[in-house]
């Protein structure tokens, strides 16, 4: 039976902190990046996040097809982190909002299949100001709609504030 575990919370809120430690104890971990190490300074952030983890994980770097990662690890704790880069991939190269509906489906789909443990990190975005661009409302709107449908399917909801879990779930 699928367990399912979101962690979500506002930019540098101690997210990827918290499902690292909730993985911590596992012995077959698995990480799944959806950065892209596009500048200096992401390439910075995703080497640093790296040295955070340590020893013992399987990393896997995956853009865009989280179905084939959850289908392809179907055992072991995994953490995906982020579904908010996910989101802004799919979304750069152009996928519509009715394709990221039913590809996201896919994917739900296969993490509720696996046997061990999924941990998914997102960001809350809605909670500041309404952007002032119509891809950026746009992206506000598919990112809240789908952590909406994750925590749904989610046995618990955590949410990161200031560093601290607000058990949600």
């Amino acid at each position: 039976m699928a367990d399912i575990t979101l962690v979500t919370g506002g930019a540098k809120s101690g997210k990827s902190r918290m499902a690292l430690s909730l993985a911590a104890d596992a012995k077959n971990r698995i990480f799944v990046a959806t950065a892209e190490a596009r500048d200096e300074e992401m390439q910075e952030k995703i080497a640093r996040h790296g040295q955070e983890r340590g020893e013992g994980w399987i990393t896997v770097e995956e853009p865009l097809d989280l179905e084939l990662v959850l289908r392809n690890y179907p055992e072991g704790i995994l953490v995906l982190d982020c579904l908010t880069l996910w989101l802004a991939n799919v979304l750069e190269r152009g996928v519509s909002p009715k394709d990221i509906d039913e590809g996201s489906t896919l994917w739900i789909e296969a993490a509720k299949r696996r046997s061990s443990t999924t941990i998914i990190v997102t960001n809350e975005v809605g909670m500041g100001i309404v952007p002032i661009t119509e891809l950026g409302r746009l992206f506000r709107d598919l990112c809240g709609s789908l952590n909406q449908r994750i925590a749904s399917e989610a046995n618990r909801v955590i949410f990161m504030v200031s560093g601290l879990p607000v058990y949600l779930k």
